[in-house]
């Protein structure tokens, strides 16, 4: 399978703090990356660097099939190139329904005049309702998105994301404050995702590692401190000390 992405020899330095420090990183075009490791570790800063909201002060970063360096485009040329990013927070138009949302989130000519006279033609609309099944909202088509529960914002944004069409799609602690079912459709939901695409997920829950069945890359100071099965990455005796506690 080829790489989508590698990030390679990457340091980034706040005030002569190295929060990432030679960070190298690959991930496949159809593949889901769990990506753990302890407050501070740099899995934010990772994430910005991918995404053009942070530059490094050293090392590559380099894109798809013809090797395109991220470092030379903004952050809404990453965007459009095909990376999508989910924060922590859902952010959802609460005013709109759900349906509006999604239809908002198509990928489109997104010009001033093309925005105000856009009118969902007969596949927009079916692409919306298959968007919605795929994150389990088929149901709350016509409900504000303001009404929906806490997992269901997140799911609303995701299908959002996915609306978009990324290639790459990093989400940012998806289970925080999730209901244990509500859990377990996100990360079923993210699995079925990476079929087509190339997921990380940057994650605290264990469990919710877990479930997600995939490659583990432990970050600690910036760099990659294990990588592998969550067995082999949690049965790591450095992993253990940095992160688990002894």
């Amino acid at each position: 399978m080829s790489t989508l992405l590698e990030v390679s020899g990457v340091s980034v330095s706040f005030d002569g703090f190295k929060a990432i420090n030679n960070l190298s990183f690959q991930i496949a075009e159809t593949e889901l990356r769990a990506v753990i490791g302890p407050n501070g570790a740099g899995k934010t800063t990772f994430m910005d660097i991918v995404t053009g909201k942070t530059r490094p002060n050293e090392g590559r970063v380099i894109w798809g099939e013809k090797s395109i360096s991220l470092l030379r485009m903004s952050e809404a040329q990453i965007a459009r190139a095909g990376i999508g990013r989910k924060f922590q927070k859902p952010t959802v138009f609460e005013d709109q329904t759900v349906r509006d949302n999604l239809l908002m989130a198509l990928k489109k000519e997104r010009g001033v005049l093309a925005v105000l006279l856009f009118r969902p033609s007969p596949a927009d609309l079916a692409r919306v309702d298959e968007l919605a099944e795929e994150v389990g909202l088929a149901c709350e088509l016509d409900r504000l998105a303001g009404e929906l529960s806490h997992g269901q914002k997140q799911w609303l944004e995701i299908g959002m994301l996915l609306a978009q069409e990324p290639r790459l799609l990093l989400v940012d602690e998806p289970a925080a404050g999730m209901t244990p079912e509500e859990r377990e459709h996100t990360s079923a939901l993210l699995v079925a995702a990476a079929k087509t695409r190339a997921v990380v997920v940057v994650e605290h829950d264990m469990e919710f590692v877990r479930r997600l069945d995939c490659k583990v890359t432990v970050l600690h100071e910036g760099a990659v401190l294990a990588e592998g099965s969550l067995d082999h990455v949690t049965a790591n005796s450095d992993v253990i000390d940095v992160y688990l506690g002894r």
